[in-house]
């Protein structure tokens, strides 16, 4: 039997009313063709009951059985088989509760036509009303399905761009590692250290969407501890933030890629001081990151990398915030200027 939800039921006091209604019309007219109350009564009654039975056996198979290129030769079918079914059977069992009254049983055959012609319309009615109405759901539930199914493969995207941070910093940081062994051993238990460290932070930042601005510079620190190790006083860092906008949220691990993308471009065709600027501040309500490199434009060449760059955290805001503005380049006075625009959801 078709289930009735919360927002169903509040139909059913209307439905009630209009049965009770047309009982009470048909009962008058049936008075009129000179017939006794009683079998007005129970002609009305009975007639309306199975009518009732029919419709709602008409959209209880709807919600089974949904036609789609052949709905409306469906709806006829239906309408007419159940129609014929109704009527004899309503005559069949009225004929043998009154069939010692002749004048009811002529008044029964000669109103056939017209109770045929309401069955006929009123499960039509029904049957057209059960299409749109499972029609309306099955769309609805598409829709959630492909709403679903999107949201599903986003989340896969952003999963996989946010694990190919881990092995691209971990290659570089090992082979850093590896080559101070040798010369700089100390340097090397501290730099395995401050990795081990880092990679527990990204574990357990994994399951999070979004940090506050205050623990994304947190673990950007760490980073460029382990970066500082690997440079030595070549890599200088200047972290500015406007006051009161720690709080401020951003995605998860979006900074760091940033500033490795600023170290790649900025240390490694030099061999002097290189100092990366890190710039936080708030602008109508969206937090706005900024982070700058210097470059020798004679000397810069493109660099082959594993592919997870700026583009890819383009990719990432998009799919967060569905907008193409969010990451910002520029270059001006010999510097590289990557700028991050975060809007704050409420």
């Amino acid at each position: 039997m078709a289930s009735l939800n919360k927002n169903n039921a509040k139909y059913i006091p209307f439905f009630i009313g209009f049965a009770l209604l047309w009982i009470f019309i048909q009962w008058n007219v049936l008075l009129k063709f000179g017939i006794t109350e009683t079998e007005a009564i129970v002609d009305s009654y009975l007639s309306n009951i199975l009518l009732a039975a029919s419709c709602f056996l008409v959209f209880n198979n709807m919600k089974y059985y949904l036609p789609k290129n052949e709905k409306y030769w469906y709806i006829v079918a239906v309408s007419f088989v159940l129609s014929c079914c109704w009527l004899i059977l309503i005559r069949v069992i009225l004929w043998y509760i009154f069939k010692s009254d002749d004048h009811y049983l002529a008044t029964l055959q000669q109103s056939s036509t017209i109770r045929f012609g309401f069955a006929f319309l009123m499960i039509g009615c029904m049957s057209t009303i059960s299409l749109l109405w499972y029609t309306q759901k099955d769309q609805q539930r598409t829709v959630e399905q492909q709403k679903e199914i999107q949201q599903l493969a986003k989340d896969a995207e952003l999963f996989k761009l946010r694990q190919q941070l881990q092995p691209h910093f971990l290659f570089n940081s090992l082979n850093s590692i590896s080559a101070l062994t040798a010369t700089q051993p100390e340097k090397a238990r501290h730099m395995i250290q401050q990795l081990s460290d880092f990679l527990r932070g990204t574990l357990k930042k994994d399951d999070q969407h979004k940090n506050s601005l205050e623990e994304e510079l947190q673990y950007l620190e760490l980073y460029l501890d382990i970066e500082k190790v690997r440079f030595g006083h070549r890599l200088k860092t200047e972290i500015n933030v406007e006051e009161n906008i720690q709080q401020m949220e951003l995605p998860s691990l979006i900074l760091q890629p940033v500033v490795e993308n600023a170290i790649k471009f900025g240390l490694y065709d030099t061999i002097g001081e290189v100092t990366i600027s890190i710039t936080a501040k708030k602008a109508d309500e969206t937090l706005v990151v900024t982070v700058q490199n210097p470059f020798d434009a004679e000397t810069a060449q493109p660099l082959q990398g594993t592919g997870f760059g700026l583009a890819s955290i383009k990719r990432r805001l998009f799919l967060l915030f569905a907008r193409q503005d969010l990451l910002q380049t520029k270059t001006e006075n010999d510097h590289f200027i990557t700028t991050i625009i975060i809007p704050q959801i409420i």
